[in-house]
C-alpha cells in the first residue's frame, strides 16, 4: 500500500512538472475592419443636357436688348473734348470726329476717332461689348499717343441712363498702376457725354470730358 501511494505521488509530481514546461501558443486573429469605415463610392457626374447647353451658347452668341442701344449710335459724331491734367488745373480744349459702327454681326461696337490734341494729330479706337453671360459691359481704348490699352468693366443704370466703367492704366511717368472711372451718359438720342476720372495722390478728379453730337 505504501509503495502504491508513493508511486501515485511521483506520477502527480511528474505531471505537474511537465505541465509547467508546456508553452501556451497564442493565436493572433487578423484585425477586423471596422464597420464604421465605409468605402467611398466614385462620384459620377451627371451627363449634361445637350439641349440646354446648346441653348445657353445660342443665347450667349445672340445680340440682346443692350446691343440695340449700341446699334443706335452707328453714325458720325462731332466730339468736343476737354482735358484737365491736374486736379483743378486749367482746362485744355480739343476736337475730333468719331465714326461708330457695329461689327461681327452686331455683337460689338467699334468707334474710330480722328482729330488733334495740343496741335498734334490724334487717332483713337474704342470697342464696346455687352456680355450676355456676365451681364456686364467691357470697354477698350487705344490711340496713337501711347502703347497701352485701357480696359474698363461696367454696368448700365437705366435710371440715370448711364454706364459706369472702372479699370486701371499704367502711368508712364511712375510706372505704377492708377485706377480710373468712366461715366458714359445717354443725354438724348443725338447727344452723348463721356466723363473720365483719374486718381492722383489718393484723390479722384475729373480728367476728361467729351461731349458728342451726332451729325
Amino acid at each position: 500500500m505504501k509503495k502504491l501511494t508513493a508511486t501515485l505521488v511521483l506520477f502527480v509530481l511528474c505531471f505537474v512538472s511537465c505541465k509547467k514546461d508546456i508553452k501556451t501558443e497564442t493565436v493572433t486573429e487578423p484585425p477586423k475592419v471596422s464597420d464604421s469605415i465605409k468605402t467611398e463610392e466614385p462620384v459620377v457626374a451627371e451627363p449634361a443636357d445637350s439641349a440646354a447647353v446648346a441653348k445657353a451658347w445660342q443665347d450667349f452668341a445672340t445680340p440682346s436688348e443692350p446691343h440695340k442701344w449700341m446699334a443706335d449710335e452707328v453714325g458720325t459724331w462731332n466730339c468736343e473734348m476737354t482735358f484737365w491734367y491736374e486736379p483743378n488745373g486749367k482746362p485744355e480744349k480739343a476736337s475730333s470726329v468719331a465714326t461708330i459702327k457695329m461689327i461681327l454681326g452686331g455683337r460689338y461696337q467699334e468707334a474710330n476717332y480722328v482729330g488733334k490734341i495740343m496741335g498734334a494729330p490724334f487717332e483713337g479706337k474704342s470697342t464696346l461689348a455687352f456680355n450676355n453671360a456676365s451681364k456686364e459691359y467691357t470697354s477698350t481704348f487705344i490711340d496713337n499717343m501711347g502703347t497701352g490699352m485701357m480696359v474698363g468693366i461696367g454696368k448700365y443704370d437705366e435710371r440715370t441712363k448711364s454706364a459706369t466703367f472702372k479699370g486701371e492704366f499704367v502711368d508712364p511717368a511712375t510706372g505704377k498702376k492708377n485706377s480710373y472711372r468712366e461715366v458714359y451718359t445717354i443725354v438724348d438720342p443725338k447727344t452723348r457725354k463721356m466723363e473720365m476720372y483719374d486718381t492722383k495722390n489718393g484723390t479722384e478728379y475729373k480728367s476728361m470730358e467729351i461731349l458728342m453730337k451726332k451729325k
